[in-house]
Parts: structure tokens; sequence; C-alpha cells
């Protein structure tokens, strides 16, 4: 209580959180506005796709997307343009010249992915519509989602415009939040949108008279487990000691103070996880909006997310993309380069090429159990449904898909890294932050 004091007593710390929460309010309350055409009770009562691609954005959406809402694609496309961006600067050179160019550089990449986010926006809103207009998208009465007076090729125009626009709304709110409140605006906007489903979700499992309350009691006991878990792997460093030379002070060489390189333990972060989950749940979603029910054609059509199969591709390309992105965030060359560049190197470790390989070695030996505990998180909620036997339990079963896995990773990350803004703000200002350590007591 002294602490959340402390942050009401600073009047610009005060103002920063405040314009944070009113701007997650305002994005809440904007996913609850549906797109013009759509039949706000039907929504209400529709029957919900199943595991599916769509089911990733719904929860990334905070919800909105099934609600048919202008919010509905969330800031997915956003970040989805980031990270192809992203990629694209590693194998395009003209892009990472422009990257090299600084400020000017930055700001013309960042119009570029403006485009990519309107481009994938339309594609996805499709997908979407497509969705809405067709028989599966149905209330539990049989009504169906879209008015009947609106034609369907203006309710895909009219869909269109608005979901796009909700996204292009969302990627301003982003940056006035990262610009004037605390932390990251785009992934605080992906964190209220999930916390959000959870007073939902909770009463919704225990509103059904036969829920199995001491299994929903051992899976909240496992979700404290793995988000204790996430804590550790989001904390986790490899610290590489680092050397700089001698250097003139005044008239004397003295020796410049030892530092040290740290590498996370999970540099990928949750994109392996969203990018496995969505090469291997797009398909079926692609199929299943063309209405391709028969197996032969649709080999994604059974429920095969609960096979051996995808368990072990899913958990392969975890680990291939944990290693890939880790590859694009942190160049061996580069950093080996700038150490030599400024005099730094590594004790018992030669400059140039040596330098280079020994990174190298460090990260595939940390990036490794990473990727592993990442495939496990992800892969969570499937073990722990087949253990407590929940299969005929639809609503513990969508509160172990929504806060488990991806969404824990992402709950855990930002909310660590928003405690970290706020701890910098109070010790500026000789406050104790929330992360309190043991005060040491001086030598008289």
């Amino acid at each position: 209580m002294k602490t959340i004091l402390a942050i009401l007593n600073i009047p610009e710390l005060r103002r920063k959180v405040f314009f944070t929460i009113g701007m997650l309010v305002l994005y809440r309350f904007g996913s609850y506005i549906t797109i013009p055409g759509v039949n706000p009770v039907a929504v209400a009562n529709a029957n919900a796709p199943g595991q599916s691609f769509m089911e990733i954005v719904n929860v990334f959406s905070g919800g909105a997307l099934f609600q048919l809402s202008v919010f509905s694609l969330g800031i997915m496309p956003y970040i989805s343009a980031s990270i192809i961006m992203n990629l694209m600067t590693v194998v395009i050179p003209p892009l990472a010249r422009l990257q090299r160019e600084g400020e000017e550089g930055r700001r013309q990449i960042n119009k570029y992915t403006r485009y990519g986010t309107i481009l994938l926006c339309a594609i996805q809103a499709f997908f979407i519509l497509q969705w809405a207009t067709s028989d599966q998208a149905r209330s539990h009465d049989g009504q169906p989602l879209v008015s009947p007076e609106v034609g369907t090729y203006m309710f895909m125009f009219i869909g269109l415009v608005s979901m796009t626009t909700g996204t292009v709304f969302l990627m301003w709110v982003g940056e006035q939040m990262t610009e004037r409140g605390i932390g990251n605006g785009v992934s605080l906007i992906i964190f209220g949108g999930i916390i959000a489903q959870l007073p939902k979700m909770l009463f919704k499992t225990f509103q059904n008279q036969n829920v199995d309350t001491f299994a929903v009691i051992i899976l909240l006991i496992v979700f404290g487990i793995l988000i204790a878990l996430t804590v550790i792997l989001q904390s986790g460093v490899r610290k590489v000691p680092i050397q700089y030379g001698k250097k003139m002070q005044g008239r004397r060489m003295v020796q410049a103070q030892s530092q040290s390189l740290p590498f996370k333990l999970n540099s990928a972060n949750v994109m392996p996880i969203i990018f496995a989950s969505s090469l291997l749940m797009f398909p079926q979603t692609v199929f299943g909006s063309l209405g391709i029910a028969q197996e032969w054609l649709n080999p994604f059509a059974a429920d095969w997310y609960k096979q051996l199969p995808y368990y072990v591709i899913y958990t392969g390309m975890i680990i291939f993309f944990s290693y890939f992105y880790t590859a694009i965030q942190i160049n061996p060359q580069e950093l080996s380069e700038n150490l030599k560049k400024y005099g730094g190197f590594i004790p018992g470790i030669r400059p140039g090429s040596h330098t280079r390989e020994f990174i190298e070695y460090v990260l595939n030996r940390i990036t490794l159990p990473g990727a592993i505990f990442l495939a496990a998180l992800a892969l969570a909620p499937y073990f722990v449904i087949d253990a407590l036997d929940l299969e005929t339990d639809r609503n513990t079963q969508q509160l172990a898909y929504t806060f488990g896995g991806t969404s824990l990773l992402i709950i855990v990350g930002v909310a660590l890294d928003t405690l970290k803004q706020v701890e910098s703000q109070l010790l500026m200002r000789n406050y104790d932050g929330f992360m309190k350590k043991g005060k040491i007591k001086g030598r008289r």
C-alpha cells in the first residue's frame, strides 16, 4: 500500500498510470461495439468455432472477434506486420540499409509496417466475415449472425472497412500509451484483453451445475505453478563478462570497469508459439471457411490437435522458431565487431572470429532449454485437460486454452515489464518499488 500511495503522490507517474488505465477502458468499451449489419442478440448467443486460428485471434483480441466488434482483429495484424518487416530487413539488403540509417530509416520502415498492417487486416477480416455469413455461424436457437436485410457484398465491404479502421485506431492507441503512459502500449492492449476474459471464464465455469470443482481447483493450482515457472523463464539470464582495455583518465592510465553481456534464456519470448500455432491452425481455418468438410480433402478436419503427430510437429516447430527468431534478434558477428571496435573482449577469448564462435556457442546452449520449456508451456493445456478428463466440459476447456500456454506467457511477460518500468520511476525519486529487497545495514 505504501508503494501504491507513493505512485499516487508523484504527479507525473500518477498521470501516466491513469492515462494507461483510461486507454485500456476505452479499448474494452470498443470491443463491445459490433460492426453494422450484425444481429447483436444472435452474436451474444453464437456458437464459437472450435480450436482454430480464429480462436487464437479471439484470445488476443480480448474476445472481440466472436462478438464481431469493430476491434475484432485486435492489435495482432500490427504485430504480425512488425514481425514480417523484421524478417524482411534480414533477407532484403535495401531494407537492411534503411534500418541502419537511423531515425529517418526507422520512420520509413514504420510506414511500410503500417501499410502491411492494413493489408493483413483486409485478409484476416475477409476470412472472419466469410465465417460470419456461412451456415456454420449460428446462435444457439439457429438465428444467423448477419441481419437478412443487409446484402452479403455490402456487409463484406462495411465489415472490411470497420475492422481495418478499428485496428488502425488501436495502433494509434498503443503508440499513445507507449509515449504518454506506462509500459509498452501494444503489449498492454493484448494483456488487457486477455485479463478481461478471466472473470467471465471463471463465472461460466462455476455457473455450470455439472462442473467438477475439484478438477477446476487443480487446474488453477497448475496455473499458479506455471506462472512461477514462467517468471523464472522470463528472468533467466546468462551473463557473459566483458573487459575493456585501459584508458586515459586525466594523466593516469586506469583500467576500465568490467561489464557483462546479458543473454536471456528466452530471447524469442512468445513469438515461436505464435508462429507455430498460426501455421498449424491456419490451414484448418481456410478449409473450414471454404466449406471443405471431407477428410480426404481436408486433413485438418478431425481433432488432430489431440493426437501425437500434432504434439511432435508443434514441439519441433517451436524449437525451430526459437532458434530462428533468436538468430534474427541477436547477431553474433555484429556483437563481436562492436566489441573489437570499442576495445572490449571476453576474458579468455580472442577478439574477432573466436568471440563470434563463443557467442554462438552460448546462444545455442541456452536457447535449447528455453525452447523446450516454451513447448511444454504451450502443450500444458492439452495435457492438463487430458489428465483431468475435461473433454466433455466445454467451459473448463475454454478456461485452460485461454489462460494456458501463449496467453500465460504474455500476461507474465507484460506484467514483469510494466512493474520494472514503475520500479525505475520510483527508484529515481528515492521510493521503494514493488520488488523490494532486504535492506543492507551500513558499517559505522
